[in-house]
């Protein structure tokens, strides 16, 4: 369960790294350079998933180091699961 909290540490970073002043990140930039010319379909598919498992890696180790900075345990995650439950029962009883 540990890895999990990556999930809510994603939103929360994708959300808060968004600017509207440098609309093109460097990563963009130099990815817009390597699709410029056409590759194999096979190589654009390797390189795709590498670069979701480079990401998928990098946010794990982030969450962990971050679960384990705030003393977080299985615990805490058991009660975040139960909170979203309890939210999504009371929205789904919620008519406009």
């Amino acid at each position: 369960m540990k890895s999990s909290v990556f999930f809510y540490l994603c939103r929360y970073r994708i959300s808060s790294n968004m600017s509207a002043a440098n609309p093109i990140s460097n990563l963009q930039q130099e990815l817009l350079k390597l699709y410029s010319s056409d590759i194999p379909e096979a190589d654009l598919l390797h390189i795709k998933r590498y670069l979701a498992k480079y990401f998928a890696f990098k946010a794990i180790g982030e969450a962990d180091q971050i679960w384990d900075e705030k003393g977080y345990t299985n615990e805490t995650m058991n009660q975040w699961v139960n909170e979203d439950k309890a939210t999504a029962t009371d929205l789904n009883g919620f008519k406009s």
